[in-house]
């Protein structure tokens, strides 16, 4: 996952509305969301290389995202990113207290950023800094750099998205529309993330396509104040064209899928 803009708690009928881009090799092997078979309670799509996700939520109310923090070339980590989002899903973990851990055990992932929610609360950490941060009502991007990092796409991300936030009714397929720029931004604009000019071009816009690599869905988050959660994935080919559109509606803890 690589571009995640949401609104928490800003909206007056839904304190979670969220939109977020998975950039990822296209020969990578991936699960299309839906309830897992080993997991039931989990909703999510599924990389099948590391057995993770990159978000997903749970029957409980739960909510978990992580995004790649770039910083150059990297040799592989003893851990895989994704279990940090399954275990807190599957596990039922006081937020805060896997928030802490998550910190400690650091050192065992690549560079990370993490969203964490039960429903109530909403807390970002990362391994690129120390502190946890609870997550105040209001509209936020996240990238590969910190929470509200100034990145093009980033502030692009913000900016379409507030728009859509006027409504009571809040669109599902606008949200996907407002994540779809595939222009590179200007150079001027461009983080130095240690990958090259050329690498940060083709990464710089909200929408990647590439040879090799790219969005390879957009996932929609909504939470309305009766507890009632909607999913949405919206894939797409090697191509960069529209694929399969999947949608699911759950109601609270405890109550019947619809």
């Amino acid at each position: 996952m690589c571009l995640i803009v949401f609104a928490w708690k800003y909206h007056p009928d839904y304190p979670l509305i969220m939109a977020a881009n998975r950039d990822e090799y296209y020969q990578r092997p991936t699960a299309l969301a839906d309830f897992w078979e080993d997991q039931p309670d989990i909703l999510a799509g599924r990389d099948l290389t590391g057995g993770g996700t990159w978000l997903g939520i749970n029957r409980q109310g739960q909510f978990a995202a992580v995004t790649n923090y770039r910083e150059g070339h990297q040799q592989p980590a003893p851990r895989s990113r994704g279990e940090l989002t399954t275990n807190f899903l599957s596990n039922g973990t006081d937020i805060r207290q896997y928030a802490q851990h998550v910190i400690d055990e650091g050192d065992q992932y690549n560079g990370f950023n993490l969203l964490l929610s039960d429903g109530d609360q909403l807390y970002y950490c990362s391994n690129r800094q120390p502190q946890i941060q609870t997550v105040s009502p209001g509209i936020y991007s996240l990238s590969n750099h910190l929470l509200d990092s100034p990145w093009p796409k980033a502030i692009h991300a913000k900016e379409a998205l507030e728009p859509l936030l006027k409504t009571n009714a809040v669109d599902q397929g606008l949200l996907i529309q407002s994540l779809q720029r595939r222009e590179p931004f200007a150079d001027e604009y461009l983080p130095d993330t240690g990958v090259g000019l050329e690498m940060e071009r083709m990464l710089s816009p909200p929408f990647i396509a590439s040879k090799d690599y790219g969005t390879r869905c957009t996932t929609v988050l909504l939470k309305n104040n009766q507890r009632e959660t909607t999913l949405v994935e919206q894939t797409y080919g090697n191509d960069g064209s529209q694929d399969e559109r999947r949608t699911f509606n759950l109601t609270g803890p405890g109550g019947t899928d619809q």
